[in-house]
């Protein structure tokens, strides 16, 4: 099975990206604390893989809006969940989703007279779906000391209103994984996870011509279709925005550095190409980069695309470009095949290339 793998890296020179409120014991009502990872050697802040997904939900509704079709969201009290149908909607099919609605009378008849429920799918049984899309936490190379920042609101009568929130200066790393063959691919077996089309969806499926896989419990979209998904949401990485305190502190999420291609199997071969040097600084690691190459290179189906935006430490990229040319290794196996450029266009370059070559990895 071919996946797109990847590892990414956020440049947070100030910022407060995911924020945790307060935490038992503040000294203050009025502080928002920053989500920390505390380890023997300091903190590592973070920002929650739920947070990421949700970046790239946004940025694929702002930048795509035209072509990515977004699943509607319904409420019951204390439970939300997406239509759960990947036939029709684009995220449903590629983020996954659990649908549990209640049961209970009161349930049933505040549905039936909520009348912005008319485009819902029809479901009477639970359905889930894995997401096909993986993401990690995005969590600091390095332990970052956390700022304590003081403020007031003055502009009033009377005595300012003092607040306070955290920030913090450092650079995030994240993977992503993504599976082409389960994109576009709906199952109806009946277990947790796989139990993605109901009745009413394998209806529909049947009415769009999808390809069935009877043996499989599955029915799958056409090729281009499945293909142009995956497209789309591969080129929201380069555009990606989002974070919280965006009006104090300003924060550019989208990768200053991402590592990926297309591989044999779904374990991300990239994972250990970034790291830090004596002063906390982030290093491209040569020697595992090479070594992952080496090992993986039956594994590894596409160019290998780093993306790298010029400013964000240069000295690194040029120790990688000058082992391109000289180190024999990289410089006879690799040097082909290995791009380097902006993240954006490295993301739509291999976006562009699914579109073109890519049905072997579908």
């Amino acid at each position: 099975m071919a996946f797109i793998n990847g590892m990414l890296l956020l440049d947070a020179p100030g910022s407060a990206l995911n924020n945790a409120g307060q935490s038992a014991g503040t000294r203050a009502d009025n502080i928002v604390e920053v989500k920390v990872i505390n380890a023997p050697e300091g903190q590592y802040p973070y920002v929650s893989a739920q947070a990421f997904r949700y970046w790239l939900r946004t940025t694929l509704t702002k930048h795509y809006g035209d072509t990515w079709i977004a699943s509607p969201v319904f409420r019951e009290q204390k439970i939300a969940y997406p239509d759960g149908n990947p036939i029709e909607y684009w995220d449903d099919d590629l983020f996954g989703y659990m649908r549990a609605h209640s049961k209970r009378t009161s349930a049933v008849k505040a549905r039936e007279a909520d009348t912005s429920r008319a485009i819902e799918t029809v479901t009477h049984e639970t359905i889930t779906r894995v997401s096909p899309l993986r993401v990690s936490t995005l969590v600091s190379l390095a332990p970052a000391s956390i700022v304590d920042d003081f403020g007031v609101m003055a502009r009033h009568e009377g005595n300012p209103v003092p607040h306070e929130h955290q920030f913090y200066k450092t650079v995030l790393r994240g993977l992503f994984s993504l599976d082409l063959k389960a994109a576009g691919t709906f199952s109806y077996e009946n277990r947790t996870g796989f139990l993605n089309l109901d009745k009413e969806r394998i209806e529909l499926a049947q009415q769009r011509g999808l390809e069935h896989d009877q043996a499989a419990k599955t029915y799958r979209l056409p090729l281009e279709e499945r293909i142009n998904r995956v497209a789309t949401l591969l080129q929201a990485f380069g555009h990606l925005e989002g974070g919280a305190k965006l009006t104090l502190h300003y924060t550019n999420v989208a990768p200053a550095l991402a590592v990926f291609a297309v591989t044999r199997g779904g374990n991300n071969i990239f994972m250990y190409v970034a790291g830090t040097d004596h002063m906390r600084r982030p290093i491209f690691h040569l020697e595992a980069f090479k070594e992952a190459l080496t090992v993986f290179q039956d594994d590894i189906l596409s160019d290998v695309y780093v993306g790298w935006a010029r400013g964000f430490f240069d000295r690194e990229r040029e120790k990688l470009e000058k082992a391109l040319a000289e180190d024999p290794v990289l410089k006879e196996q690799w040097a082909q095949r290995i791009k380097i450029g902006h993240p954006r266009q490295l993301f739509a370059e291999l976006a562009g290339i699914l579109t073109e070559q890519g049905a072997a990895w579908f």
